[in-house]
């Protein structure tokens, strides 16, 4: 069987034994070994997608920095590989913070975005001295000036423009519409700048924008960019030094052989020519510093989800369910958006497809089905199914749901294979409750 480019890590092949192997490891031995289901990561594919990103930046005049969104999947051992890659990092809540902390991720390199920041976050975020905080609303103006002022600390922030571009996926994913609970429109970004600036605790380096994800076309990029700069142009009037520009990111990345080819590092590329040219036509002496946001074309093709084959149903005329021990738990995606996925069975790599099937979850909910129609070899009870582009919110969205314990994760890389999250027990979901 080939293995589709741009869906299975780059280190996936087929062994000789017919097996899915993935960073030199045979995905069947390692299913074996800690159980499904099983998150298995490819640490070569996420190191190669940091540094395509980074150089498709290298042209650029001025300082560039490229981003993990830690809400993909957050872990210490992804966020101290993203910092080993030089990237910088996108945090929205305190657990997330805490992990960097914990990772060693340095803070000068951390943003933290949000619609709605808690006190406690704010004062977390000061603490830390992160690089950036990220001012979604005007009540957040206030709060966090108040505790800058009283920690003794100079914040240096961004506002978020929201620049009423709708992008072509799906109505979750958009965030930069007109009608989004993120950021200030143009007619409040004016008196946000001016709130800003009137509190000398506050230094207001930029604009951040982000306008969704899963998104494969230059075109909404080019009208943010371009309404983020007649923002800047705005704000500059009223005094502000504007240093610094994000144009969001969140590439698309393909789920199925289907799907089309997007070259996200390509994106990237001509991004950071649309900024510096818009920055020209603007009348800036010099462009911006540049921050861009891949999201999870940096983490998704590296993870594959393995599930165990527990039973084959067939509805004679209608569907043929193939029941595995995963589900709508550990990837919450085709339930919340419809997305759609692509599998193997990992253990008959070289058997011939033969009929439509479809892969069901485990979980009291008829919604709870991860694909609805893949073709491949009649499964039978105790096959391995792997459903590849898995490493971005799945596990960060998974849940306890009917009480069943989340998976465990392994990162493979040259033959060798490491625990990074041991699989949750009966007991760890009851460690919260007091009884």
């Amino acid at each position: 069987m080939t293995l589709t480019e741009g869906i299975f890590p780059d280190t996936a092949n087929v062994s000789p034994t017919g097996h899915l192997a993935v960073g030199g490891s045979d995905l069947v031995e390692l299913a074996g070994r800690y159980g499904t289901p099983l998150y298995v990561y490819d640490e070569a594919t996420i190191r190669a997608r940091a540094r395509a990103f980074r150089t498709a930046l290298a042209g650029y005049p001025a300082r560039t920095t490229v981003c993990y969104a830690a809400k993909a999947y957050c872990a210490p051992w992804i966020l101290r590989l993203a910092a080993e890659e030089g990237l910088g990092l996108d945090v929205v809540s305190s657990g997330e913070l805490h992990t960097a902390a914990l990772a060693g991720f340095a803070s000068e390199r951390i943003s933290f975005h949000g619609n709605n920041k808690t006190e406690d976050e704010l004062e977390m975020a000061l603490r830390l001295r992160v690089g950036r905080v990220v001012i979604d609303n005007l009540e957040e103006i206030g709060r966090l000036a108040d505790r800058a002022t009283a920690a003794g600390v100079r914040q240096a922030v961004l506002l978020r423009v929201s620049p009423g571009v709708t992008a072509h996926t799906h109505t979750h994913l958009q965030t930069g519409a007109v009608d989004t609970k993120f950021g200030f429109g143009p007619d409040v970004v004016g008196a946000a700048a001016r709130a800003v600036l009137s509190r000398p605790a506050l230094d207001l380096r930029g604009l951040h924008a982000h306008i969704g994800s899963q998104i494969g076309e230059l075109e909404p990029y080019a009208a943010s960019i371009e309404r983020v700069f007649a923002v800047a142009q705005e704000i500059a009037r009223l005094g502000a030094d504007i240093r610094e520009i994000s144009p969001g990111g969140g590439y698309a990345v393909r789920y199925r052989p289907g799907d089309p080819v997007v070259d996200g590092p390509g994106i990237a590329r001509e991004v950071a020519r649309m900024v510096a040219e818009s920055s020209r036509l603007h009348g800036f002496a010099r462009p911006p510093d540049l921050a861009i946001e891949p999201g999870r074309a940096l983490v998704a093709t590296s993870g594959i989800a393995l599930y165990r084959v527990g039973s084959v149903k067939e509805l004679p005329r209608v569907r043929t369910y193939v029941a595995v021990d995963g589900g709508m738990a550990d990837n919450i995606r085709p339930t919340a958006y419809g997305a759609e996925y692509t599998a193997v069975l990992a253990n008959r790599m070289q058997d011939p497809a033969e009929a439509t099937f479809a892969i069901a979850g485990r979980y009291c909910e008829s919604g709870d089905v991860l694909i609805r129609e893949v073709r491949m070899p009649r499964p039978v009870a105790g096959d391995l199914v792997a459903v590849p582009v898995s490493g971005a919110y799945h596990l960060a969205m998974a849940s306890n749901y009917n009480m069943v314990p989340r998976p465990a994760v392994v990162v493979v890389e040259q033959g060798g294979a490491r625990l990074v999250r041991r699989r949750e027990t009966n007991d760890d979901l009851l460690t919260s409750d007091v009884v």
